[in-house]
């Protein structure tokens, strides 16, 4: 089975908090497409995750104009979201496995990779040469398809 995308969007920013409003401007796009509404807001909370990470910890001493770029491709069953940042990477899996044994919902920090494991059917995040990484996003989901009518009835 061949998935149709049906909308692909790229957006480029700086390494800066301040950013995210307007990166949050930019995945509005998205909202109208026929992707559940929960979905599409827990893919929001993952996108504000994954960029606030990029910012706070991949770039972290990096000059305020080094580039953040994000992807977002939807299909007819999910969405998929990538932050490419140009920090000098880190073992995802490793972090993942101590934040899930060291975080809970009071800690101060540290709660976005499991927010992003929690909502996500799949995190990954690749280190490539260069220092560039990406971090891929994919979720999941299945739109109600009505027949003729409000029941699917003809």
């Amino acid at each position: 089975m061949t998935l149709t995308i049906v909308k692909q969007s790229s957006f480029r920013t700086q390494t800066d908090l301040d950013a995210l409003k307007a990166v949050l401007v930019w995945f509005d796009e998205f909202q109208s497409l026929p992707i559940p509404k929960a979905t599409w807001l827990q893919c929001q909370l993952a996108l504000i995750e994954g960029f606030t990470n990029a910012v706070r910890h991949a770039h972290d001493g990096m000059p305020p104009e080094t580039p953040i770029e994000i992807e977002a491709i939807a299909t007819t069953e999910a969405l998929n979201i990538n932050i490419w940042d140009q920090g000098p990477g880190f073992d995802f899996n490793a972090t993942l496995r101590r934040k899930l044994e060291t975080t809970n919902p009071d800690s101060e920090g540290g709660r976005g990779l499991r927010i992003m494991r929690r909502i996500a059917d799949s995190v990954e995040y690749e280190c490539y040469g260069g220092r560039r990484n990406c971090l891929h996003i994919h979720k999941q989901f299945k739109t109600a398809l009505v027949k003729d009518g409000p029941l699917g009835s003809s």
